[in-house]
Parts: C-alpha cells; sequence; structure tokens
C-alpha cells in the first residue's frame, strides 16, 4: 500500500470538517422544531406538512447531487451546499408564518440533499486514496456534531442563526481549501495490483438500498419513540430524555472504531455482528420493561448499527454519485416513514410490541449483510 499523501491527509480533515458541521445543523434542525412550531403557531397538519417540504426537497437535493457529484465538481457542491443549508437554517429559524416556512424548509432539504451526496461521495474517493476503510470515522463526526448541537438550550431562532452564521464563517474560510481536494481524479473503485475491480450489480444495488432503509427506520425510530418509550415505563422525564443521547452516543463510538474492525474482519463481518448485537440489545430492552434495561438496549442498539450506513455507502460508492444517491435516499425514506409506521402499529398493539420492528429489521440487515456487501468492499 502506498503512502498517503499530505493532500489526501488533508482532504480527510476537510471532510470531517464537512461532516460534523452537518450533523450539527441536523440536530439544531430536529431538536428545534417544536419550538418552530410554537413560534409560528403551527397545529400538528402545520408542522406536518413543513416536515414533509422538508423530506421533498431533500430527496430531491439527493437525486440531483447524484446528477451533478462528478469529480470536478464535488468541491463546488461542497461549498455551495454547506453555504445554502447554513443559510437556510436561518430562514426557518426566523420563520413565522406557514408560508414561509414551507418554502424555507424545502430550500433547507434541497441543500441538505445535495450536501449529503457530495459530501458520501468525497468520502469515498478520499477513503479510495487512504486504501483502507475511513468511512465510518468521517460518520462519528456527524454523530458528534449531532450530539454537540443538542445540547444547546437557547432560544430556536437565536440558536438557529448563530449556528448558521458560524457555519457560514467556516464553509466560507473552507472554500480555498475545499477547492483543493484531493483525489478527485481518482478512479471510483479502488484497483490495485492484483486485485479485480468491485462487483455491484442492480439487483445488489437496491439490496444495499433496502438494507440503509432498514438501518435508518432504527435511527428514526430511536430519535422519536426512545423517549416515548422510556415515559411508558414510568421513567422520570429526565431519564427519558436521555435515551436517544445514549443511542448517539453509543453510535459515535461505535463509527470511532468502525474503520480499525472492518480492516481486522471485514465489512460483511462486522455489520452482521452489528446487526446481531443490535437486535439482541433492542429486544432485551423493549421487553424487559424495566428502566435500566431500556436504556442499555437503546444504547446497544445504536453500537450496533453504528457501521452498516458507512459500509453500505462504501459499497455503493464502486458505481459512483448516482449509487450513493440511491442508498442515500431509501435510507431517507425508512428514516421518514419509520416513525409514522411504528406510531401506527402502536395504535393498533402497543409501543413495546411495535418497536420490535427495527429490531426485526436489524436481524434482516445480520441475514443479508454478506450478500450485500461481499465483493463489494475493498
Amino acid at each position: 500500500m502506498s503512502a498517503v499523501s499530505a493532500a489526501d491527509r488533508h482532504s480527510r480533515t476537510l471532510l470531517t470538517g464537512y461532516f460534523l458541521g452537518l450533523g450539527a445543523i441536523m440536530a439544531v434542525w430536529g431538536a428545534r422544531m417544536p419550538a418552530v412550531q410554537q413560534a409560528a403557531h403551527l397545529g400538528t397538519a402545520g408542522l406536518a406538512m413543513v416536515l414533509l417540504a422538508a423530506a421533498v426537497g431533500m430527496v430531491a437535493g439527493l437525486q440531483l447531487g447524484g446528477r451533478y457529484a462528478r469529480p470536478a465538481r464535488l468541491p463546488a457542491l461542497l461549498s455551495t451546499g454547506s453555504l445554502a443549508l447554513a443559510g437556510c437554517l436561518v430562514l426557518v429559524g426566523h420563520g413565522e408564518s406557514l408560508s414561509a416556512l414551507l418554502a424555507a424548509a424545502l430550500a433547507f432539504g434541497l441543500a441538505h440533499g445535495v450536501l449529503d451526496v457530495a459530501a458520501n461521495t468525497a468520502a469515498v474517493r478520499c477513503q479510495n486514496a487512504f486504501g483502507r476503510p475511513i468511512m465510518s470515522g468521517l460518520h462519528a463526526a456527524y454523530s458528534l456534531g449531532a450530539l454537540a448541537a443538542i445540547t444547546a438550550q437557547a432560544p430556536h431562532s437565536t440558536l438557529f442563526t448563530a449556528t448558521g452564521a458560524i457555519l457560514t464563517g467556516i464553509a466560507v474560510a473552507a472554500v480555498p481549501v475545499t477547492r483543493n481536494l484531493s483525489g478527485a481524479d481518482r478512479p471510483v473503485m479502488p484497483v490495485g495490483a492484483g486485485k479485480l475491480p468491485l462487483l455491484l450489480s442492480p439487483g445488489k444495488l437496491w439490496l444495499l438500498a433496502a438494507l440503509a432503509a432498514a438501518s435508518l427506520l432504527g435511527e428514526g425510530a430511536a430519535a422519536d419513540w426512545a423517549a416515548v418509550h422510556l415515559h411508558t415505563l414510568g421513567a422520570p422525564t429526565a431519564a427519558s430524555a436521555t435515551a436517544f443521547a445514549l443511542y448517539s452516543a453509543a453510535m459515535a463510538a461505535g463509527r470511532l472504531t468502525g474503520d480499525r474492525l472492518t480492516a481486522t474482519f471485514g465489512a460483511p463481518t462486522v455489520v452482521r455482528a452489528g446487526a446481531i448485537l443490535a437486535t439482541a440489545g433492542l429486544t432485551i430492552g423493549v421487553i424487559g420493561s424495566s428502566t435500566p434495561l431500556a436504556l442499555t438496549g437503546w444504547a446497544v442498539f445504536g453500537l450496533g448499527l453504528s457501521t452498516t450506513v458507512p459500509s453500505l455507502i462504501t459499497a455503493a460508492g464502486a458505481r459512483g454519485a448516482k449509487a450513493v444517491a440511491t442508498v442515500t435516499a431509501t435510507g431517507y425514506l425508512g428514516l421518514l416513514a419509520g416513525p409514522a409506521l411504528i406510531g401506527a402499529l402502536a395504535s393498533a398493539a402497543t409501543l413495546s410490541t411495535a418497536l420490535l420492528l427495527p429490531a426485526l429489521l436489524a436481524a434482516a440487515v445480520a441475514a443479508l449483510a454478506h450478500r450485500a456487501l461481499e465483493n463489494t468492499t475493498p
């Protein structure tokens, strides 16, 4: 394996910053939606329309990013996407009517989708340059950014404006460095002496996408239902609020060690073992009916799923930015639809029963991990 150049190391640091900022913005967005709803005097239906507008914009942005994320365009997409996302966050923070929030949310989702594809496509190329797994560590930066942002307790308009302004300044300062992003001229697939090209048929691409949806449905369940689950068990409000934080912290910890594990054991084995752990953790946490078991279960669930999405995106990168967009867009559909599906199941049965769905999907990830990732990751 050739030595990693200084330019490649700088690119890794730069991309870490982009993932960190993206995680911070998305955490601020999600954590302050109730405050946005209250400030604009929206009902449940109005808030649902705003969230739907963001989702529509995001899917459109993912597809747009997949179409235009060519190597030479990646620096421009990273810079413009991050500036647009930060600016749209400020607009959302100052929206005082449904129409203003719908327009801002649509633009916010569009910028998010473009930046997401650009960052992940650039990350795949940077990983190729390193010749070893680094994707999990980059996604750990996203998780750490989210953890840092959800601790802030300022009024939502102030927080949105301050976050947008700070990240805009950082993005502007990073433009000259982003223009020199290394790896743009490298092939998508790492093909070295004695190595066969990585294989990724259309059927396998859609399998990767389905597993991404299954994994991210679990993340949506943790974000929207973990605290509610603890509350139904009689946990104090403070304990209930820590459920998603534990999930996120465990996921960040898993991603920080995920690259080393993947390099040692291979992505199929690591993803399969992690998904088995996630299945066991959430199942025990749900059926245990106690606060300590539930908190432990959500933490183990996050730890187990921590390497899944980075590994799936790495495998999709073998077919370029469009494949990354397909896997990411399908995964986000699971993230967006999952909480509503769990709510419907909880209405028909119980929340504990409904929360077995992400555990079952994690088991499906474990069963299909080798088929999806075999011969697709370096």
